[in-house]
């Protein structure tokens, strides 16, 4: 089993075999530039492992920085970020260019000394992600053997002696005594030289790392408690996962996928190695691998499902000092966003400006903000965009606004009605993929710009009602803040009147006035306290009304620190469009991330049927009265896999426990933990069941959290996994956690027995 060697001897080969990797082994020197005043060379330099970068400061001392290219997501080419833009003048194109990473970690702007440098670094990366996008399984947890095996090898000799194992251990969060510790290192030294060597250290790993708990299953299914038949592998996929159709395909495909052994395969029996690939797997995943793809129907109106919407995009931290920056924009489009925001102002030589009005934020040009969306609108999904534009800009500026939208996105925005037609209802997402379509005040209605009715001279008033709404409602016993927004009227231009189709913004009255006078097209935002208050006073009322248009919640004006309100509540009264601040990390984004991973993450879910249809009351509050089947959901949290350190301390191990969290109407709500483990975050065992009584399982979420359990403080969260409840597998499953930002930690993972049945 000499995997662990063969793959770092490969990927020597790959670099030998590679100009631009050979260069990137042997190092450059490139400027780091933070701004147009911070530009500072660094030595870079990829390590062995083919997964390192390594960089430090060219003066003396021997402080150093390293980042995975598993942390990349992306490389840039040219002056693709604010930075690169802003010394465009100093330095050319094709010297520059930028490494985007995973969740919201800064970018890294870089120039290299020449063109040819420049491309090597771009080219060579961008081979790296491939092969790391390539790699199966099976040698993406070789690779993580390699790293942790570099980590701990401390004088580089390429063996281990057992100081070095014990120094290991704790890096992986094993707490493990000496003596069980020392006896797997002396059966792993088969050489009997007192050290490790890579071969050795597999083996040492995988003894480390036995699945007794996965073991069990399979013994439990195995007649001879070596190999699982196809007929084991059939009974364990009907009674235990409760695979009903195509059973004999499906065993045979598993086996065909994930067993090792060529001869196992050939007998079509599964080995445990195969049977605890298949559990890793996606297959064996707890999110049903059918509803990860495109799966709904995306021909309803565009009311009819949520839509995965960011507030203040342009903000990279809080409201009120924080930096406006288009980089805001293109990660909440990447993560597949569908609504994104702009406050407009009028701006210096008639460029309108985005920025937080009324504060300390920094400024950007309205035109770059349409570039980008322009640029990344249709990268993640292909479902359409909604701009919503909240108008603090004087007519001239407006008219300005109307050119850049019209010039720069040419056919993907929508300025007419979809045929030309005046339509009786709104388009769906499938009618408008590839189109951006703009949320704003409107002079009129649809039907007097299609007859031609609005007359060119006709300039319609806005209030800016939403601004004043937010701050009259969070703060009428705060003079000081209220003064500071005044309720201003201003003037439409009809150019940028005309921008809006479908998304009229209006001022919302009530349901009663809203039922007889208001038009499809119509959309009004509301405050999370406002929305909340009407969910209360008439929640049944509510969804009736989002079946017929779209309304839009965004966060309290108190909310300077960009922290959220919780979404759940929003879609549970069927609102469509709920402004979440994406630049914040918590709960919230964890729940809007856990909504929209399902079809395809293309930013639309369907909302349930009993929400769209306008015949059906649904009442969120009170939702028994609509005769729904309660059903039980049963989870077994059997053990957890590798857990990330939370605390950096020397030798502090974690004490996990898992809560498991019911986000969903009100009588859902629910939470529940197992115990937690002393000093285990590496393969803790708990076999604790939690009970769940779901009423409305269409809209409710499930979110598992991992917490280091401290008895004197707050428990530190160590990771998560949120998923809609429609969208479990039942039966054995793992959990593949992410970090607080929402990006993978593999291999980190929780197994569990998962049971879902209907109450009588």
């Amino acid at each position: 089993d000499k995997r662990a060697k063969l793959y770092i001897i490969l990927h020597l080969k790959c670099i030998q075999a590679d100009d631009d990797l050979k260069s990137m082994f042997v190092g450059t020197v490139m400027r780091k530039i933070k701004s147009r005043t911070w530009k500072k060379q660094r030595y870079f330099r990829l390590q062995e492992d083919c997964m390192t970068i390594w960089y430090k400061s060219k003066k003396a001392g021997n402080t150093h920085s390293t980042f995975s290219v598993g942390d990349v997501e992306a490389v840039r080419e040219g002056h693709q970020s604010e930075v690169l833009l802003s010394i465009a003048d100093e330095f050319p194109p094709d010297r520059c260019f930028t490494l985007v990473f995973r969740g919201r970690r800064g970018n890294l702007d870089l120039v290299a000394e020449s063109a040819g440098e420049a491309q090597s670094w771009i080219k060579g990366i961008r081979k790296l992600i491939d092969n790391l996008e390539n790699m199966g399984q099976r040698e993406k947890l070789d690779q993580w053997i390699c790293d942790w095996f570099k980590k701990a090898d401390k004088n580089r000799d390429g063996q281990m002696n057992f100081k070095e194992v014990q120094d290991l251990l704790k890096m992986m969060n094993v707490d493990m005594n000496e003596h069980h510790a020392l006896r797997l290192f002396t059966t792993a030294d088969k050489s009997q030289s007192g050290t490790l060597e890579d071969d050795e250290f597999v083996l040492f790993y995988k003894m480390l790392t036995q699945r007794e708990d996965v073991l069990r299953v399979f013994q439990e299914y195995s007649g001879d408690g070596q190999k699982l038949t196809l007929q084991d592998l059939k009974d364990f996929l009907r009674e235990e996962q409760l695979r009903e159709d195509g059973v004999q395909q499906y065993a045979l495909k598993l086996t065909e996928r994930y067993e090792p052994s060529d001869t196992a395969r050939m007998l079509q029996v599964m080995t445990f190695d195969g049977f605890l690939m298949y559990l890793t797997s996606p297959e064996g995943s707890i999110f049903n691998p059918t509803m990860v793809e495109l799966y709904q129907d995306m021909t309803q109106p565009l009311c009819h499902y949520f839509i995965s919407s960011s507030h203040n995009t342009y903000l990279l931290e809080d409201q009120i000092r924080g930096h406006s920056s288009v980089e805001g924009y293109i990660r909440a489009l990447k993560r597949g966003c569908r609504c994104v925001e702009v406050d407009c102002w009028d701006g210096p030589n008639e460029e309108p400006i985005v920025y937080h009005g009324h504060t300390f934020t920094s400024k950007i040009f309205f035109k770059d903000v349409v570039t980008v969306l322009g640029n990344y609108a249709f990268k993640a999904s292909q479902y359409p965009v909604i701009l919503s534009i909240e108008n603090h800009c004087s007519v001239e500026q407006q008219k300005v606004m109307a050119q850049h939208l019209t010039q720069i996105l040419g056919d993907k925005l929508l300025k007419t009605p979809l045929h030309g037609k005046f339509p009786i209802g709104l388009p769906s997402p499938e009618d408008l993929k590839g189109k951006i379509l703009l949320k704003g005040k409107k002079i009129g209605g649809l039907e007097d710009s299609m007859n031609g009715v609005v007359d060119d001279s006709l300039m319609g008033e806005v209030s800016d009602e939403e601004e004043t709404a937010e701050f009259n409602d969070d703060h009428h016993r705060n003079d000081s803040i209220r003064h500071r927004v005044k309720k201003s009227k201003q003037s439409l231009s009809k150019e940028l009147s005309d921008c809006v189709v479908y998304c009229k913004s209006v001022h919302f009255s009530s349901f009663k006035h809203s039922q007889i006078h208001s038009k499809f097209y119509e959309i009004s935002s509301f405050t999370e306290s406002k929305a909340r208050k009407h969910i209360r006073e008439a929640g049944a009322e509510f969804v009736l009304h989002n079946a017929r248009q779209l309304s839009r919640v965004y966060p309290s004006g108190l909310r300077t620190d960009s922290s959220n309100f919780n979404p759940q509540d929003m879609w549970n009264a069927g609102c469509q469009i709920v402004a979440l601040n994406f630049q914040t990390a918590g709960v919230e984004m964890d729940l809007n991330d856990g909504l929209f991973c399902q079809n395809g993450h293309c930013g639309y879910v369907l909302k349930p049927a009993f929400m769209r249809n306008i015949d059906e009351r649904f009442d969120p509050e009170n939702p028994q009265n609509g005769g729904y089947k309660p059903l039980s959901l049963s989870i077994q949290v059997i053990s957890g896999q590798q857990l990330p350190k939370v605390n950096i301390k020397e030798g502090s191990i974690i004490d996990p426990l898992v809560r498991v969290e019911i986000h969903g109407v009100p009588l859902d709500q629910a939470k529940q933990e197992t115990r937690y483990i002393d000093n285990n975050g590496f393969n803790p065992v708990w076999y604790d069941t939690l009970q769940f009584t779901i009423h409305v399982p269409e809209l409710a979420l499930v979110r598992f959290v991992v917490e280091d359990y401290d008895k004197t403080s707050k428990n530190d969260f160590v990771g998560q996994f949120t998923l809609p409840f429609t969208c479990i597998q039942p039966g054995y499953r793992h959990i593949h956690l992410l970090s607080k930002d929402g990006t993978s930690i593999p291999p980190s993972s929780l197994f569990v027995h998962v049971r879902i049945t209907k109450l009588t």
